[in-house]
């Protein structure tokens, strides 16, 4: 039987995952509530559904690794150490949130964190997270990148261009879709003709995998697996984790969106929290008040993390263009 990744993890580090997934939900919800009431000002592209890529594949990075999560991927912020109340204070536009009010949560960074600095445009953290992984091949640096987006960002000539190149120069990374099946509105039947994105990786010369993506113990094992062969210096690999998104594509959506009922029907069955539940039930994880304790502990931080946005104060108009110009003289030898 061969030895998985995920067989070395203790029975507190399932309980950690466990825990990183609910709280990324409750804390999707709870935002979800907040924009419902006018408080979040940014348009909010929930996760629902996904929290097992985003904890599963952070959970096997190293800290000195780093990652390039999408709009979905909001687990990462979270398991690479974004503050719950940080990333709440963001999204309602306070200066306590990490862009001290100037951004949402939408492109957050997080140097310390590895989190590579997002932007508004859909694909452009993949040449992004490709050059990190140049970087750390040039300098000689045991580490990996990461890149999370969806199955509609598969389509742009981002993803062909940096994965052309990634092939090429057999760089240390990693690039996962996160295959919800829908982009914004559109069913991956009507923009994709092909049976897996993931075999696309062949013709740029390296490995394409699909995995469950509710799965979150073959995540962490797809991605622990491929992080080592792009340390060992055999390139990137393509992992393509299929998935649905329980939400509608942003908040002003309703929730299906007019898909089908059975199609939904059939993947909140699938659910992956309630999947990873089950597993760890049978492990004999949950006893003894274990599972009351993990969500009663997930309430309490996302309450708090509520409370102290909603307490924080706007930023002041004397930061308006702070960190947004240069200063005079930087560049320009005339001001010298």
């Amino acid at each position: 039987m061969r030895v998985r990744p995920s067989d070395g993890l203790t029975g507190t580090q399932l309980l950690d995952m466990y825990r990183w997934m609910l709280l990324t939900r409750a804390y999707e919800d709870r935002a979800q509530e907040l924009w419902s009431k006018g408080l979040v000002v940014e348009s909010l592209h929930g996760s629902q559904g996904q929290e097992a890529i985003g904890v599963g594949a952070c959970y096997a990075l190293r800290p000195s690794d780093v990652v390039a999560p999408s709009l979905r991927t909001r687990a990462a912020f979270l398991v690479r150490g974004v503050p719950v109340r940080q990333f709440l204070a963001g999204m309602l536009g306070k200066a306590t949130g990490a862009a001290n009010g100037k951004a949402t949560a939408h492109h957050m960074g997080r140097p310390e964190g590895g989190i590579l600095l997002g932007s508004a445009i859909v694909g452009a953290s993949i040449p992004v997270a490709t050059g990190a992984a140049l970087a750390f091949q040039l300098r000689g640096e045991d580490r990996v990148s990461v890149c999370f987006f969806g199955d509609g960002t598969a389509q742009r000539g981002d993803f062909h261009e940096a994965l052309n190149f990634a092939g090429v120069m057999k760089l240390p990374v990693v690039y996962i879709i996160e295959n919800n099946l829908y982009a914004e509105f559109t069913p991956i039947a009507k923009h994709f003709a092909g049976q897996s994105l993931a075999a696309r990786a062949e013709g740029y010369g390296f490995g394409g995998l699909a995995v469950d993506g509710n799965d979150i113990l073959a995540v962490f094992d797809t991605v622990s697996e491929a992080a080592e062969r792009a340390r060992l210096g055999e390139g990137p690999t393509l992992i393509e984790c299929m998935t649905y998104r329980q939400r509608g594509h942003s908040s002003s959506h309703a929730p299906t969106e007019g898909r089908d009922p059975a199609e939904v029907e059939a993947w909140l069955k699938r659910d992956p929290i309630e999947l990873f539940r089950g597993e760890l039930d049978r492990r004999g994880l949950l006893g003894d008040g274990v599972l009351e304790g993990i969500r009663a502990s997930v309430d309490q931080d996302v309450e708090e993390a509520v409370q102290f946005a909603i307490d924080s104060p706007l930023p002041d108009s004397a930061e308006l263009y702070r960190d947004v110009y240069a200063e005079p003289g930087f560049g320009n030898e005339e001001a010298r």
